[in-house]
């Protein structure tokens, strides 16, 4: 009786591919909370669905995908970068490293991917460029290669300065060009990363994309948030054949996470979660075929006091 009830259930899973790869063009897009949002295709640009996607605003943190890519593209990735005192003349998300110590610039670009600490965007982009004015002239210079023709960037971490901004279909752009770096494209998908520090002490970091976390189609990007830009998030998914970036731009806490794992589902053709028969079987299909990755193993000790956050302005 179980080998048949097996080879029922076989059948069927052959053909929800097809029958999935129907969703996005029959169902339209789930409403969701935010000020602007835009959802492409992550290899041609091709737009699945915006609003307000010219809309410039602050972003938050998200921008530090463009100073990632910046830092990937420089090579030399296991060049040791020395933290200066001006490094921690940030906050409030911090590594607190500690000046005169030194960190390879792969070890800070995975950091400030999974955790988003300003002192590492401004040790990168000074190692980079010299200093934080020179480092923005960069991005804005990588910006208009991209065809970001509606930003400006004033520094490598996105918390709040005068004449800083994007948009969400810019956003997209350079979310297209991370999702494509292959230096990149595997850092985004760690959910739990041992930071080292050179005195030898472990600090746990886990991932601020709750979405990454939570959905096993969601290949990870970049959080945001300042009190200016509120709740940003861009995403990427991949499923059924098909590749998206989603960018969703001043939303709430409580949603920009769901919301953004809704758009993926529409954009892939996933079933939305409601608990149906067909959505637990499709889903069950799916992470299958791609299983969610394996979480860095927890250590035994580790130490919390070198990583610093504070709820106002934060920038995550």
């Amino acid at each position: 009786m179980k080998i048949r009830l097996l080879s029922f259930f076989i059948v069927p899973s052959a053909l929800l591919l097809p029958f999935s790869s129907l969703l996005s063009a029959t169902t339209p897009p789930p409403e969701i909370k935010g000020v602007s949002a835009i959802v492409v295709d992550a290899n041609t640009g091709e737009v699945l669905y915006e609003r307000n996607a010219d809309e410039k605003r602050p972003v938050g943190s998200t921008q530090k995908l463009l100073t990632s890519l910046l830092v990937a593209e420089h090579g030399n990735l296991d060049k040791q970068v020395v933290i200066q005192p001006i490094d921690e003349a940030t906050e409030p998300t911090k590594l607190q490293l500690t000046p005169g110590t030194s960190y390879s610039r792969r070890d800070l670009l995975t950091a400030l991917l999974v955790k988003s600490p300003n002192d590492v965007a401004r040790a990168l982009g000074r190692d980079y460029a010299g200093s934080i004015e020179e480092f923005a002239t960069v991005m804005n210079a990588k910006a208009r290669e991209l065809g970001m023709n509606s930003s400006h960037f004033v520094n490598p971490n996105g918390l709040p300065a005068a004449d800083q901004y994007s948009t969400a279909r810019d956003m997209s752009k350079v979310a297209r060009a991370a999702h494509a770096n292959p230096v990149l494209a595997p850092i985004v998908t760690i959910k739990y990363l041992n930071f080292r520090y050179t005195d030898g002490r472990v600090h746990l970091l886990r991932n601020t994309n709750q979405t990454m976390r939570d959905n096993w189609f969601c290949t990870g990007m970049k959080t945001g948030y300042t009190d200016l830009a509120k709740h940003c998030l861009v995403c990427s998914g991949n499923a059924n054949g098909k590749e998206v970036i989603t960018v969703i731009l001043g939303s709430s806490k409580e949603r920009v996470f769901s919301d953004s794992a809704k758009l993926l589902r529409w954009a892939l053709g996933i079933p939305q979660e409601t608990g149906s028969a067909i959505g637990r079987t499709v889903k069950k299909y799916y992470h299958k075929i791609i299983p969610e990755p394996t979480p860095t193993p927890v250590p035994k000790h580790h130490h919390h006091r070198h990583h610093k956050s504070t709820s106002s302005s934060q920038n995550t």
